[in-house]
């Protein structure tokens, strides 16, 4: 088999260690501390957060969306495929690398979604993105480290809890999405998303869309008129 060849590495911002790439022939890997966040040959259900959350704003014609995390661009891609030519998107991504990469080596395995016209993107903790406006957004995905039990940052943890989770319903418009990828099941967190005024559905899908592979879950939080 061949070897995996790390191509760069970078500091993850507020002490989270050290994020690497790594690539072996066509494949690609980012990983965090040595845990594997992401593979190039599983994106199905990166892909199945964007889908499921567009769907639910199809009758918009100019939606704003926030992203929560690049990763190898499969979700912005997948919501680019989804949403309308008025659609405006930002995506927050904490690890300037994360977003040169996507520039770099990993552009072309999602089809390039940061040439998009439609495209913003911001270097900055999502957190803190979602606390300067209220009501600016129809949809806010959200695939941060591995979800509610994150592996990375502390920081992440704030973003899923009660508090983080009000912050996001008040950056949503009326009937507006939030969408949550996570690695596994997590009820604590529905909880909390119930808590916080969403109507909640929660969906499982595989790594590798219709070829299988692990499961994770998605949870799609729609916010009330209220």
């Amino acid at each position: 088999m061949i070897p995996w060849e790390r191509l760069e590495c970078a500091p993850v911002p507020g002490n989270g260690g050290e994020i690497c790439l790594y690539r072996r022939g066509e494949e690609y890997s980012i990983r965090v501390n040595g845990h594997e966040l992401m593979n190039s040959s599983a994106h199905g259900s990166e892909e199945a957060l964007a889908e499921l959350a567009c769907e639910r704003i199809t009758g918009n014609g100019s939606p704003r969306i926030l992203i929560g995390g690049l990763g190898m661009g499969f979700t912005l891609a997948s919501s680019l495929k989804c949403l309308s030519p008025g659609a405006r998107i930002v995506v927050s991504e904490l690890v300037p690398a994360v977003v040169k990469w996507n520039r770099g080596p990993l552009a072309e395995l999602s089809g390039n979604p940061l040439q998009d016209g439609r495209v913003t993107v911001s270097e900055s903790d999502v957190g803190q993105v979602l606390k300067q406006k209220k009501r600016a957004y129809d949809a806010i995905l959200l695939d941060v480290d591995n979800g509610p039990e994150g592996l990375t940052r502390e920081g992440n943890d704030r973003l899923y809890s009660q508090a983080g989770l009000e912050t996001s319903f008040a950056a949503l418009r009326p009937e507006g999405v939030l969408a949550v990828w996570s690695a596994a099941p997590d009820r604590a967190f529905a909880r909390r998303l119930r808590r916080s005024g969403f109507e909640v559905d929660e969906v499982c899908v595989r790594a590798r869309g219709s070829r299988g592979g692990g499961r994770h879950t998605i949870w799609i939080a729609v916010r009330g008129f209220g």
